[in-house]
C-alpha cells in the first residue's frame, strides 16, 4: 500500500463504544501480531511522547532527538488506548501523522521531517460512558471533527443483549480458565465442545505475523482499467446515497479509503492486482462504518458533514435560524443598540421570548446557551458583530 505516490498508505480504524465491549482487547492483539508496532494510552500520551523529544546525550552532551511512538511504528502499526482521554496539544500533532505520514520538528535549533507511515487503531469510550443512540459520534466521544475526518473506519462497539453472542462469549471467557489436560465432564458435552471448536480454528501466531510482514513487503498490488472504472461508479453511487442533494454522503476521502481497504484484500490474497470481490468487500466495510458513525439520529440519513464538521443536518439548520434571528435584529434595531451593544443575557431572552412565538420555526423550542455561543462566534468570524468585556457574560455589539 506504499504504492500511491504521495497518499498515504495506510488505514487508521477507530472504535468507539460501551466499556467492557473488549476494546482494549483487541488493541491488545493487534499490537502483539503486528511485525512492527507500539501499544500505548492517549491517557498518559504527551505530544513529545507520541512524536519526538530533545534530550541531550549524558557522554557526548550532544542534542539528540528521541523518538516518540508514531516514528518507532513506522511502516507498522501504533495502536491508542482511550483515545479520547487525550489533551488538545497531544490531538493536534496527530493530524499531521494520519494524514501526510510525517511528523515535523522544530525544537532547540533542530529542523527535520520524519516518517510515521504507521497505521493508527485507536479505541474510544463515550463522554458519559454509554454510547447514546440518540446523539452523534462527535457529540458522544467529543473529538475534534478534522480528527474524526482522518479515520478511514469508525466502528461502533455496542453492548447489545444477544442469546447467542452472549453464549459465544461466555464459553470463550471460561475456556481461557479451563485446563486442556482435565477430562470433560458427562453434562458439560455441548458447552465444551464449542470451546473446543474454537480451540481448534485458532491460527498460530507466529505463522499469522510472518504473512502479514510478508505480504507487507513482497505483495504490491496494482489497479487495472476495469477496476478503476468500478471504484468510480462505486463512489458516485455512495455519493447518491441521500434522499437530499443538501446531504453529504461521501467525501474524496472515502474513495480513498475505498482504494486503500481494496489494496489492503488484496494483500491478504498476496494477490498482485485488485479485484472485483476486493472492491465490493470495501464499499461493505465503508458503507456499514457509515451507517453505524455517520447517520444523522434525527434523520436517520447518512450525513458526512457529522464526521467532517462536527454537526447534523438538523443542528446547522437551527445555527443557520438562530444567526439570521441575530441579523434581523441589527437591521431592526441597530440605531438603539450600537451605541452601548447588547448584554449576552438580554439577547439571549429576547431570542428565547420570540423563539415561543415561532420566530425560529419551531415553536417552544427554546435556544440553549451552547447554540447561542455557537452563533456568535459565527457572526464574529463574519464580521456582524464584536464582543467584548467579561467572557462569561460579556457585551455584543454590531458592526457597521
Amino acid at each position: 500500500m506504499f504504492g500511491g505516490g504521495r497518499q498515504r498508505g495506510e488505514i487508521n480504524v477507530l472504535l468507539c463504544g460501551d466499556p467492557s465491549t473488549a476494546k482494549s482487547q483487541l488493541l491488545t492483539y493487534v499490537h502483539k501480531i503486528a511485525p512492527r508496532g507500539i501499544y500505548t494510552s492517549g491517557k498518559g500520551s504527551s505530544a513529545v511522547g507520541l512524536t519526538v523529544y530533545v534530550t541531550k546525550d549524558p557522554e557526548t552532551k550532544e542534542i539528540v532527538l528521541e523518538s516518540g511512538a508514531l516514528v518507532l511504528s513506522d511502516r507498522g502499526i501504533c495502536c491508542i488506548d482511550e483515545f479520547d482521554k487525550m489533551d488538545d496539544n497531544t490531538r493536534v500533532i496527530l493530524h499531521e501523522a494520519m494524514e501526510q505520514q510525517t511528523v515535523s520538528v522544530a525544537k532547540a535549533g533542530i529542523i527535520a521531517q520524519l516518517n510515521a507511515r504507521t497505521a493508527i487503531l485507536a479505541a474510544a469510550n463515550p463522554v458519559k460512558s454509554r454510547y447514546d443512540p440518540k446523539l452523534s459520534v462527535v457529540d458522544n466521544i467529543k473529538l475534534p471533527p478534522s480528527l474524526l475526518s482522518r479515520f478511514d473506519l469508525i466502528y461502533l462497539v455496542l453492548d447489545k443483549q444477544n442469546e447467542a453472542a452472549d453464549r459465544r462469549l461466555a464459553n470463550h471467557i471460561v475456556s481461557l480458565y479451563s485446563t486442556l489436560g482435565d477430562q470433560r465432564p458427562a453434562d458439560q458435552g455441548e458447552n465444551v465442545q464449542s470451546t473446543e471448536l474454537l480451540r481448534t480454528n485458532m491460527i498460530d501466531r507466529d505463522f499469522f505475523a510472518s504473512y502479514i510482514s510478508y505480504a507487507r513487503k513482497h505483495i504490491k498490488p496494482k489497479l487495472s482499467d476495469t477496476i478503476t472504472m468500478d471504484l468510480v461508479q462505486e463512489y458516485v453511487r455512495m455519493r447518491s446515497l441521500g434522499n437530499s442533494k443538501k446531504t453529504i454522503t461521501a467525501t474524496p476521502r472515502q474513495l480513498e479509503s475505498m482504494i486503500r481497504i481494496a489494496e489492503a484484500l488484496a494483500k491478504m490474497r498476496l494477490s498482485e492486482w485488485v479485484e472485483k470481490p476486493d472492491v465490493d468487500e470495501a464499499v461493505r466495510l465503508i458503507k456499514h462504518a457509515l451507517q453505524q458513525s455517520a447517520t444523522d439520529p434525527t434523520t436517520g440519513e447518512i450525513n458526512m458533514d457529522i464526521i467532517t464538521t462536527g454537526q447534523t443536518k438538523t443542528s446547522a439548520e437551527r445555527l443557520t435560524a438562530i444567526t439570521d434571528f441575530i441579523r434581523n435584529i441589527q437591521k431592526d434595531y441597530y440605531d438603539k443598540v450600537s451605541l452601548h451593544g447588547l448584554k449576552y443575557g438580554n439577547l439571549l431572552d429576547f431570542i428565547n421570548a420570540k423563539a415561543k412565538d415561532g420566530a425560529l420555526g419551531d415553536k417552544d423550542s427554546q435556544v440553549t446557551e451552547s447554540e447561542f455561543r455557537d452563533a456568535l462566534r459565527a457572526l464574529e468570524e463574519d464580521n456582524v458583530i464584536s464582543i467584548f468585556g467579561n467572557s462569561r457574560a460579556p457585551t455584543i455589539r454590531f458592526v457597521q
